[in-house]
């Protein structure tokens, strides 16, 4: 057992916005936007999603119709609000985009839905936290294209149904699961994003120096790809955090003792793991033998929110190998213990075959 100051229980340490956190950070929105791809042509890596929308992007231009509607899912940071604005771009329409918890009544949908343009892309994000009453109000949009709105109350209640011009509606989420089946039914085009591989996170950043005017050298890249957690989101904001070391500590290149001075720096290590993700796996050996653990049992060890460490933490960990989920709980395996440099148990302990358990 390990003494407990080596996971400290830090109340600012579960808010802190982490650097490797694929999510939304103030500082990405604006650069976000200017490194955004403008077109597939553009768009790098996910080849399965980009060749499945392309041919629906040319075959919708070629009866000159509306693109049928589209689920774009996975982890977040990966391209999908990116995609969606290239789908606006390629069939020449324009974009209004909103999310899920932004629409809380039906009324705030008819107000979307009833000013769209023909053919045009309503881009509805965390589209799984839209209230259900909204969700069933869009059933009949995607499918006729019309909506009916009840007026008055009681006997006097009157329903009138309002035509809607054509029009695409994709939808994002990082929790598919939570959407019901009614809803998933409906989009034609449902398209999965995977975590992207090194050499197509080093296109990116290059791309991305490109745009900056930052000199980037081939190993430079690499080192920066590596520890991105297979995220563009990342990546980029890994990028502009060497750029501000090599500008002030060097000669304002991006060589690979620069990107590993800074990421060092900022507590990110070979294997793009944060403080964070390391406590998580100190938590799981040393406080539970390597598990199996309850999330609800790290959570509340770690002091951090159990959706947290569903949602940023866990799914890098188990696509790089380290953690295991099971039908009772997660468990550290043996890349877990190596990375740590730490002695593993005789049989350590490898992934249940089956899945985790319900409510796991």
């Amino acid at each position: 057992m390990m003494a407990e100051e080596h996971i400290p229980q830090d109340a600012t340490d579960g808010t802190r916005e982490r650097i490797v956190g694929p999510g939304r950070r103030p500082e990405d929105e604006d650069a976000s936007i200017a490194l955004r791809p403008r077109s597939l042509a553009e768009f790098c890596g996910q080849a399965q999603v980009k060749e499945n929308l392309e041919i629906a992007l040319r075959a919708a231009q070629a009866r000159s119709e509306a693109l049928e509607h589209v689920l774009l899912t996975g982890p977040p940071g990966l391209g999908k609000t990116s995609l969606a604005h290239i789908v606006a771009q390629e069939m020449d329409v324009p974009i209004t985009v909103t999310a899920g918890p932004s629409i809380e009544r039906a009324g705030d949908l008819v107000g979307f839905l009833t000013n769209l343009e023909p053919g045009e892309v309503l881009f509805i994000d965390e589209i799984h936290r839209m209230p259900r009453a909204v969700e069933e109000k869009l059933y009949s949009a995607m499918e006729d294209f019309r909506i009916d709105i009840v007026l008055d109350k009681g006997p006097h209640a009157r329903t009138i149904s309002l035509s809607l011009k054509p029009f695409t509606l994709i939808g994002a989420t990082t929790r598919p699961a939570l959407l019901t089946g009614p809803m998933k039914t409906r989009f034609g085009i449902p398209l999965h994003f995977q975590f992207y591989q090194v050499e197509e996170l080093i296109q990116i950043i290059t791309r991305a120096a490109g745009l900056l005017e930052v000199p980037l050298d081939a190993d430079g890249a690499k080192e920066i790809a590596s520890r991105s957690r297979g995220t563009p989101r990342v990546a980029n904001r890994l990028l502009r955090r060497v750029r501000d070391y090599a500008q002030v500590k060097g000669d304002g290149s991006i060589t690979i003792e620069a990107a590993d001075a800074a990421l060092r720096m900022q507590g990110v290590d070979e294997k793009g793991l944060d403080d964070l993700d390391r406590r998580f796996l100190r938590a799981i050996i040393d406080f539970y033998e390597g598990g199996p653990v309850g999330i609800e049992a790290l959570a509340a060890t770690l002091g951090e929110e159990t959706d947290t460490l569903v949602d940023v933490v866990e799914p890098y960990l188990l696509q790089i190998g380290m953690v295991g989920r099971t039908r009772t709980g997660r468990q550290a395996l043996l890349g877990a213990y190596r990375h740590l440099g730490l002695s593993a148990p005789t049989k350590p302990a490898q992934p249940d075959l089956f899945g985790p358990a319900r409510g796991e």
